[in-house]
């Protein structure tokens, strides 16, 4: 692949509009210059020269804006932590019952959930300094429930990510991470970056209720129309907001976010339209997705922090065996390594931050704080924390240091407090902005090649495998799996960087998981 030199801490990779870029000029075939090319500035004071703001081509202003919107994306895992951990029922029954009958509190996973986001953000901003938000991992998230629920009490899961987030960050210790990241090839970057991009604009339209399961797989709203007051949100957010981003407004996306949050809990007002589920568990079709836009009664809540230290470290090995137990830990180690390396690529990528090669300067301390945050959370006992994609959100309205992810974890940290307030914005309102950030990043494409079909079916797999499965980790385990063995095939085994057969071989075991457990 020919390799596309690009500067770190440049212009957006996709000449963001939001970040003062000029999109490429594509009716001349040739781009456009961005305002932020050219020298750099010189660092301003101990805050400029600790963050590298003037040296990445920002200021403090982006930053804040950036961070805000981080916040405002992110904000809605503070509500659906909770809603995923306490929605699978335990064997008798009971929702968010562990297979001992212990109830997990809500409220307190909810308290808990933001802390966590908060802390591990700050800290994320101060030794990362990177734009970099986190929080309780999706789908990890599930998949320790599911643990819960049948195998493990609450204790005994949340021991075996802590195991799991220890034995990542001694991998980040030895250097080991980093060389997986730096070893997979540029091909297979920038198809984790467009394929992250079709995720995120799938995520974004389901969390609207424009796509639904439906027959064979997916149907367009309800019935095959945009029907219910949701939905209309949601559109004006996504044109209102696409109009701000191409008329290049500072701060599009927040701005975005806000006024269709405004615009939702008047339609709330209004028309009365209530959420999509019940406390019965009974659906309403147009209903609010997530959060229902309504002022809160109380903005101020207690926080109950009483689920932080509830676990065992030991307690699932005796439990289930040692084989078992080690099968879970690798299957959440998969997960939580390789999310980490496809949305670091990719909001690496949408901020020009990636060198030449497609790594991340400086990753190291990044890896260490995420490994470090997996850990975090199993010890907070609210699942493993890590990496949100949603961090391309702030960098696409200008973030490029961890000033941004200061200002986003002191948010999480006062929403620990807030969390009747931080409810308010309805998923309908955040999901334009993760559409348009995803429209932006699929212009990374334009650095795939294409000319050899052994390097393009493994990028086609990684693309095409993240949204349809919602994973990050499958795309890349199909992308890893397949460049392997059709680089074998063509003959180009000497290209494969000997870390890749070990990558592809955790694959094939992560893939053959369900057998293996059943073996065991």
């Amino acid at each position: 692949m020919p390799q596309q030199s690009r500067p770190s801490g440049g212009a957006s990779a996709s000449g963001s509009p939001a970040d003062g870029g000029t999109p490429a000029d594509v009716s001349a075939g040739t781009p456009t210059p961005r305002r932020s090319e050219g020298p750099r500035s010189r660092p301003k004071n101990g805050l400029d020269r600790y963050f590298e703001i003037s040296a990445r081509r920002s200021t403090v202003t982006r930053e804040v804006r950036g961070g805000l919107t981080t916040f405002f994306t992110m904000a809605y895992i503070v509500v659906l932590n909770p809603i995923i951990l306490t929605s699978i029922a335990g064997p008798d029954g009971t929702p968010g019952a562990d297979v001992e009958g212990t109830v997990l509190p809500f409220g307190s996973i909810a308290a808990v959930t933001a802390l966590l986001a908060g802390a591990l953000t700050l800290l994320m901003g101060i030794v990362g300094r990177y734009p970099f938000a986190l929080a309780t991992g999706l789908g990890i998230n599930a998949l320790v429930a599911v643990f819960a629920a049948t195998q493990l009490s609450w204790p005994e899961v949340m021991g075996l990510v802590v195991l799991e987030g220890l034995l990542i960050t001694v991998l980040v210790l030895t250097g080991f991470r980093k060389a997986v990241f730096e070893a997979i090839p540029a091909q297979l970057k920038t198809a984790i970056a467009v394929g992250i991009g079709f995720f995120l604009a799938i995520i974004g339209l389901a969390d609207a209720g424009i796509i639904r399961p439906g027959n064979p797989l997916i149907s367009f709203g309800i019935g095959g129309q945009l029907a219910g007051w949701p939905m209309l949100v949601f559109v004006v957010g996504l044109l209102l907001s696409s109009l701000l981003v191409v008329r290049k407004v500072k701060g599009a996306l927040l701005i975005g976010i806000v006024a269709t949050t405004v615009l939702a809990i008047v339609v709330e007002a209004i028309a009365e339209v209530g959420p999509r589920f019940g406390a019965d568990g009974a659906e309403n079709e147009r209903g609010w997705a997530l959060q229902v836009p309504a002022l809160p009664e109380d903005v101020v809540g207690s926080p109950d922090f009483s689920l932080l230290g509830n676990f065992s470290l030991f307690g699932g090995f005796e439990r289930i065996g040692v084989l078992a137990a080690l099968l879970i830990v690798f299957s959440i180690m998969i997960a939580d390594f390789f999310d980490t390396v496809g949305t670091v690529t990719a909001v690496g990528a949408e901020g020009g931050m990636l060198d030449e090669n497609r790594n991340l300067p400086r990753s190291q301390p990044v890896l260490l704080v995420d490994s470090l945050a997996a850990a975090a959370g199993g010890a907070g006992s609210v699942s493993s924390n890590t990496t949100y994609i949603e961090s391309t959100a702030g960098v696409a309205d200008g973030a490029r240091t961890g000033l941004a992810s200061i200002v986003t974890g002191l948010l999480f940290l006062v929403a620990v407090f807030f969390t009747p307030l931080v409810a308010v914005v309805p998923s309908e309102a955040a999901a334009p902005a993760l559409v348009i950030v995803g429209a932006l990043m699929i212009s990374q494409i334009k650095h795939l090649t294409w000319d050899d079909m052994s390097l393009v079916i493994p990028a086609f797999l990684t693309i095409a495998l993240m949204p349809f499965t919602y994973s990050i980790t499958n795309g890349i385990g199909a992308g890893v799996v397949s460049f392997v063995l059709l680089r074998v095939a063509v003959g180009r085994r000497r290209e494969i960087h000997p870390l890749m057969w070990v990558v592809a071989a955790m694959f094939l075991v992560y893939f053959a998981l369900e057998p293996l457990q059943q073996l065991f």
